[in-house]
């Protein structure tokens, strides 16, 4: 007979069963059987192949990714850290000290990221003013300043909020400003005050430009430095592994670190390497992120917001998407039409086992050789056996050929089914990544929308508010003016111009604030006035004439001394003869006279009160000259300045000195005295107006408008 074919290949060659009695093979033949390949083919398609665990390549500083690596982790994901940006100190220090030690002159410090905290503060050593208010730009510095002791409600923190309605929150300097802007009650409130930011070297200058445009002085320190790190070779392997196909995803969290990438990837990876990284998938946080990466070449990205929660998520997406482990075909149950007694025989694979032969009883064998019509039956019985159990086996090989086929076609359509499935996640996740794209357009379409706007509110402003600021401003200044020199002519020529500018308006507000302007006019017009400049004037005229007045120790020189010839009698004062008198007599006459004169030339008698000034040297004479002028200049500056208490006083000391040193006979003297006694009687105490009127009636216009 022949024997039954080989099973299939990948068929399980199991052990052959040891021969049953009838019954119990009986009772087994009655039950539905299944070939043993087919039960181990089945297994092998029910247990999933060794699938490659996903990798997320966190490139954040080195020390800032132990948080979300141990997320990524309990999600099943295996972690690379591969920093591209490494934090290091400052060249020179004392820039970030002296900013830090003037505190008290700010109105509010800004902190750009967690790292510029944990640097100033270590640089601080101090304990943080309650006072001074503290701006960051996400949870992150929130949390950093919380380590550091400054947190809410002891302290005043300032940090863009999430939406109440849900939406993706933003954190970066646009919302940071907008949040400053509401916590201050205007970015106004700001002006003239000074606002310090701590940052790391670079970076952009957008919020310090916009707080400078709404008048803040904006101070600017590096806390660090950002450099290029070098990674390690055993993470260049694995970064190499990943890019030969392991499914992996690159977490890029600044437009530096983009950039860094970029050019260490240039620097250390082949061409198919490079490209390979730019097909990788990339997730970004901020749509500013993003738009950098696609200017780099970087077409798969993901744009999940702020907070490693997103990130997470993005990440556990992406590795469900990447490792999709096989479904067990289902394996269809093939029974036998008949109840074979040989139920060995019955099963596909299993050894041949000719059937065996009719029972029969020891007495009858004796006669096994005298009937040969019993060998006839024997030998019929065992041809129809043997024709049974290979039309039987026949029938059985078609039955696994069908079944192989069938179980080919399935495994054909499972793999149609699966190619269609991964296109079509790829698909999605193609539109994922075109949304994500679309996300960030769309951010910077607001945000450009944004700018427009407050252009638009910027130029929308009418000619009559321009026109009345430019008024507020010229009344502000002549008012300071005013309070601070008491000077009515230069505030009458302000309101004078600023009524001349509003002429040229015919708006209500304008008309207005003209009449206020009016009743300004006539306060100052009705205020009396003094000539300072007349006093100080005088004051010059007694200043210039100190150097030539004598001292009262000083010595007259007679008048005949200043004439040419004065010692000898001129032809004039000669004495003229008598008629009839004798000419001697005429001379002796003269003689006597000019005896008499020499005699009262050599002996002066004078007045003198103070007998100090009689003992004072030519040298002194200076210093009491110079100390004089000095009180004169001392009151022409208190007259200017409008002290008169001080100016009096001066004046008072100079006509003390004049009284006691100088010599009151003096025409020089005199008329001195005289220029310092109408100065001094001249009253500064005159009630200077307000230009109140005209400023109220401008700052009416400005709150209801």
């Amino acid at each position: 007979m022949e024997r039954p074919p080989r099973p299939p290949e990948g068929a399980v060659d199991r052990p052959r069963p040891a021969l049953q009695s009838r019954p119990a093979a009986q009772a087994r033949s009655d039950a539905p059987r299944i070939p043993c390949y087919a039960l181990g083919a089945a297994r092998r398609r029910s247990t999933p192949g060794a699938a490659r665990a996903f990798t997320a390549v966190l490139t954040r500083p080195d020390g800032q990714s132990a948080a979300l690596a141990s997320q990524l982790a309990d999600a099943g994901c295996d972690v690379l850290e591969f920093p591209l940006i490494d934090i290091a100190p400052l060249d020179d220090p004392a820039p970030l000290a002296a900013a830090l030690a003037s505190l008290a002159d700010c109105a509010l410090v800004i902190f750009v990221s967690p790292n510029a905290i944990d640097r100033a503060f270590a640089q601080f050593g101090a304990i943080w003013p309650n006072a001074l208010p503290v701006g960051v730009v996400g949870p992150g510095s929130v949390a950093a300043l919380a380590r550091h002791g400054v947190a809410a409600p002891a302290y005043r923190v300032i940090a863009p909020q999430a939406p109440a309605d849900g939406s993706p929150p933003h954190y970066d300097s646009e919302h940071l400003y907008a949040s400053i802007d509401a916590a201050f009650g205007g970015i106004a409130a700001l002006a003239g005050k000074r606002v310090l930011i701590v940052r790391g070297d670079g970076g952009r200058e957008w919020l310090a430009d916009k707080l400078r445009e709404a008048g803040a002085d904006v101070a600017l320190v590096a806390a660090y430095r950002r450099v290029v790190p070098e990674p390690r070779i055993g993470a260049w392997q694995r970064v190499h592994a990943l890019l030969g196909g392991e499914p992996h995803a690159w977490l890029v969290t600044s437009s530096e670190g983009m950039r860094n990438l970029h050019e260490l990837a240039q620097a250390h990876l082949t061409e198919a390497e490079i490209d390979a990284l730019k097909r990788a998938p990339l997730v970004t946080p901020h749509p500013r992120i993003a738009q950098t990466a696609r200017a780099l070449g970087f077409d798969r990205i993901t744009l999940t917001g702020a907070g490693d929660e997103r990130i997470v998520r993005a990440f556990r997406t992406m590795a469900d998407e990447a490792v999709q482990p096989a479904t067990a075909a289902p394996v269809p149950i093939r029974m036998t039409d008949t109840n074979d007694s040989n139920s060995v025989n019955s099963q596909p694979g299993a050894p041949y086992v000719p059937p065996n032969p009719p029972y029969v009883p020891p007495e009858a064998r004796t006669r096994r050789g005298g009937s040969a019509a019993l060998w006839l039956v024997v030998v019929v019985l065992a041809c129809a056996a043997g024709a049974g159990g290979y039309v039987l086996n026949r029938k059985l090989d078609r039955i696994d050929a069908a079944s192989v086929a069938r179980q080919k076609s399935i495994d054909a359509q499972a793999a149609e089914t699966r190619m269609k499935t991964d296109q079509a996640l790829a698909s999605a996740h193609q539109v994922d990544t075109q949304l994500a794209q679309l996300d960030g357009k769309l951010a910077d379409a607001q945000n450009a929308q944004q700018a427009l706007q407050q252009q638009y509110q910027d130029l929308a402003r009418n000619r009559d508010a321009w026109l009345l600021d430019q008024v507020d401003q010229v009344l502000s200044g002549a008012s300071q003016q005013l309070q601070l020199t008491g000077n009515t002519q230069l505030a009458l020529v302000a309101l004078q111009n600023a009524d001349a500018r509003l002429a040229t308006s015919q708006s209500p507000q304008a008309v207005a604030v003209r009449k206020a302007i009016a009743q300004d006019v006539e306060k100052l017009q009705a205020t009396p006035t003094v000539d300072l400049t007349g006093l100080a004037i005088k004051l010059d005229d007694a200043i210039a004439k100190v150097d030539a007045l004598p001292l009262a120790g000083e010595a007259l020189v007679p008048p005949s001394a200043q004439q040419p010839g004065g010692g000898a009698q001129s032809a004039a004062t000669q004495p003229v003869a008598a008629p009839g008198e004798p000419r001697w007599k005429a001379w002796w006459h003269g003689f006597a006279a000019g005896v008499g004169r020499q005699l009262q030339g050599l002996v002066q008698v004078r007045r003198i009160d103070n007998a100090d000034a009689m003992l004072a040297s030519p040298d002194q004479g200076y210093f009491v000259r110079e100390n004089v002028k000095l009180r004169l200049l001392t009151a022409r500056l208190s007259l200017l300045s409008r002290n008169e208490p001080a100016m009096k006083a001066d004046l008072q000391a100079a006509q003390a000195a004049l009284g006691k040193y100088f010599d009151q006979a003096s025409k020089d003297t005199q008329t001195v005295e005289d220029l310092v006694k109408q100065v001094d009687g001249a009253s500064l105490t005159v009630a200077v107006p307000t230009l109140g009127t005209s400023l109220n009636a401008i700052e009416q216009y400005k709150s209801r408008g």
